[in-house]
């Protein structure tokens, strides 16, 4: 999956990035926090996994 695909669709569950990091992203619903590797492309079942995880816990809008 490309990273601008997840980016995307962490913004619709109201997550959003809360730091840059030298190798990760770390991107938050307020309460969780969730690093997301920054490569172009992102190994398909990591992907599922944030996302599942994005899901489940929503952010506040």
């Amino acid at each position: 999956m490309k990273k601008k695909q997840l980016e995307k669709t962490l913004k619709k569950y109201n997550w959003e990035l809360a730091r840059h990091g030298s190798n990760h992203d770390i991107w938050t619903n307020g309460e969780i926090c969730e690093p997301v590797p920054r490569h172009r492309e992102i190994n398909e079942l990591l992907a599922k996994k944030i996302l599942n995880k994005a899901k489940k816990n929503r952010g506040k809008q």
